[in-house]
């Protein structure tokens, strides 16, 4: 979906970027602001465009009433939910993510975390860590079933990787499509999930969506893994299931709360991989977020169409079931 944004043709406009301590390193210019969440607020009035560097950043909601010029939000991110807050859905400023940019590297991570835990590296690197020469048997990846929840660029990239692999998937989306199941079939497809990938945006609908009844539907040994968003589970209905030993393990990139609590029981339950929100970070990201948002901002001071541009309602870039 791309909608025009109004600009004089070779306007310049007034840009502010957030950030915490990691700053983009190429978009300094004579309009351009970096700020922090401390000082957004002081900074948005007469600010055209809000790059949303620091994702996680929740400001932009308490700072908002300040943007009196505001005509273009864009996150560092592929997800939005920090931004679908009512004053900013409410408004004529159009909202874009970084779609595209995580895709493979996420598809990748999933992938390798599949195969890592099916042949139980975590074992084979305790036992090297004990000096044990300790064999034993491993799973097979080829053959076994993964439900993929998000028929989104990065579910869909990671539904193509672990069929690569082998494996027979299911892809599920807010839609029936070619290819993919509505979201209406997942109950019916979770009895058979013996991998459960969770890829979906964090919406009202797809908010713990993962609960004790959508586990209790799960195979006995089945393993979770999750690097949509945190909220999507209901952490306290997996770590019961974890508990009793109903699920053979979890994958989890994005948490509730993060960072992730140190008295969390994630961090020592068997079988639980636990990462800090990584999953797309490869070396050399920050370098495509930049040059996405620099491809954005030529089209915005050309007054053409912006790439990515969210359907506010749904909170994700429409263009492909879901």
């Amino acid at each position: 979906m791309n909608v025009p944004v109004s600009a004089d043709q070779g306007h310049d406009p007034v840009v502010t970027i957030l950030h915490s301590d990691d700053r983009p390193k190429h978009l300094d210019g004579p309009n351009v602001r970096f700020v922090t969440d401390e000082t957004l607020e002081a900074a948005l009035p007469g600010t055209e465009v809000l790059l949303v560097w620091d994702f996680t950043s929740t400001a932009v909601r308490e700072a908002f009433p300040a943007a009196d010029a505001l005509r273009w939000v864009h996150t560092a991110s592929a997800g939005v939910d920090r931004l679908t807050f009512p004053a900013l859905l409410d408004s004529e400023v159009v909202l874009t993510n970084s779609r595209g940019v995580f895709d493979t590297p996420i598809a990748e991570y999933v992938t390798g975390l599949v195969i890592a835990m099916a042949k139980d590296l975590a074992g084979t690197l305790h036992a090297q860590s004990q000096r044990q020469w300790r064999h034993r048997e491993t799973e097979r990846v080829g053959g076994r079933t993964a439900v993929v929840v998000g028929s989104g660029p990065i579910g869909r990239a990671t539904a193509a990787m672990l069929a690569a692999v082998g494996m027979r998937v299911e892809l599920v989306g807010r839609r029936a499509g070619e290819g993919v199941h509505a979201i209406d079939d997942l109950p019916a497809l979770l009895p058979r999930a013996e991998w459960l990938v969770l890829a979906a945006p964090l919406t009202d609908s797809t908010r713990g969506m993962l609960d004790a009844t959508a586990l209790g539907l799960l195979p006995a040994g089945a393993r979770v893994v999750n690097v949509g968003r945190g909220a999507l589970v209901v952490q306290d209905d997996l770590i019961a299931a974890l508990r009793a030993g109903t699920l053979a393990g979890a994958a989890l990139d994005v948490f509730e709360a993060e960072p992730l609590p140190a008295d969390s029981p994630l961090w020592e339950l068997p079988g639980v991989v636990v990462s800090p929100h990584m999953s797309g970070d490869i070396l050399g990201w920050r370098d495509e977020l930049e040059a996405l948002f620099v491809a954005n901002l030529a089209r915005f001071r050309a007054g053409e169409p912006l790439a990515n541009v969210v359907d506010k309602t749904l909170g994700f870039v429409t263009g492909s079931a879901r």
